[in-house]
């Protein structure tokens, strides 16, 4: 008998929910970076294990928006917790826990018949009394299913979580084939590793006003396929940041980006990226589609 569950991962910016869902499916479906609010639209990774499929939403952070694209953010969060079978709500138990809890809490459906477990993650960052007294207080303020202490980085903790998740998934057809594990499209993959590298490599001077966009994909008969992206920035000034000196920022990007999708895809990749202003693409909707983000 097959059995299938929709697991909505919840949480504040930089809790770990990227890193958990990678760890838990064994490859990279979602990009990470210390950076607060890096998964910009909901990604969903799938585990099939013996006769149990279940299928993570990995949902954007969810804080209080002000500006349009932070507002389409949270909303496709918000979407992602409708059709859920189990509820993870992964909090950070190291920094501004108690704060963050409050946020997710008014965004959670007022009733549910479906399990809510609390999972603290970098438990090794908090001493071990600390962490239990939070422990106990977060569950006097809630009736969690169960609670789980993990390092989503260093994979403690991960398989119990997983196991308790395999238990109580109900019966039903799996949505996935075996092999596949996201919905996650080659084209917006490839922009998303793109975005990664650009965290990692400019650090303090990154622009946050940034998206990378996948233009082109052209597979040919050896197996290679070839990509064009386009980084699009709000203020000329930027432009010059990602490219540095000589284009050598820009190379540099270019070439872990390149050798971490010939690595995903297994082929060579030809990789090409230019760099554009476009002062509003944040206010545009074309823009927001591509993630699958909705406006009003």
């Amino acid at each position: 008998m097959t059995k299938s569950a929709l697991i909505s991962l919840i949480g504040p910016p930089n809790a770990g929910k990227s890193t958990l869902l990678n760890t838990i499916l064994g490859e990279k479906v979602s990009i990470v970076s210390s950076k607060v609010q890096t998964t910009r639209t909901r990604i969903r990774g799938i585990l099939t294990k013996d006769e149990t499929q279940l299928v993570f939403t990995d949902t954007p952070g969810l804080f209080q928006p002000k500006k349009k694209l932070e507002k389409a953010i949270v909303q496709a969060a918000i979407d992602g917790m409708g059709d859920a079978d189990a509820f993870c709500i992964l909090l950070d138990s190291s920094f501004r826990t108690l704060s963050d809890w409050e946020n997710i809490k008014s965004f959670l459906p007022e009733k549910t018949s479906h399990p809510v477990y609390l999972v603290l993650n970098k438990i090794d960052k908090i001493d071990t009394k600390e962490l239990l007294a939070l422990s106990q207080k977060l569950n006097e303020d809630f009736p969690f299913t169960a609670t789980f202490m993990i390092s989503a980085e260093k994979g403690s903790g991960v398989d119990d979580l997983v196991a308790a998740l395999i238990k109580e998934a109900p019966a039903g057809p799996w949505l996935y084939p075996e092999d596949q594990l996201s919905d996650l499209p080659n084209r917006l993959l490839a922009a998303e590793i793109t975005r990664e590298h650009l965290f990692h490599n400019l650090h303090q001077e990154l622009p946050y006003n940034l998206t990378v966009e996948t233009e082109n994909w052209e597979n040919f008969d050896n197996g290679d396929v070839k990509l064009s992206q386009v980084i699009y920035v709000t203020r000329s000034g930027h432009k010059g940041i990602i490219l540095g000196k000589g284009g050598e920022t820009l190379k540099r990007i270019s070439t872990a980006a390149r050798k971490e999708l010939e690595a995903l895809l297994d082929r060579r990749v030809h990789l090409k990226i230019f760099v554009k202003v476009r002062e509003k693409w944040m206010d545009d909707p074309e823009r927001f589609s591509i993630w699958g983000l909705q406006t009003e």
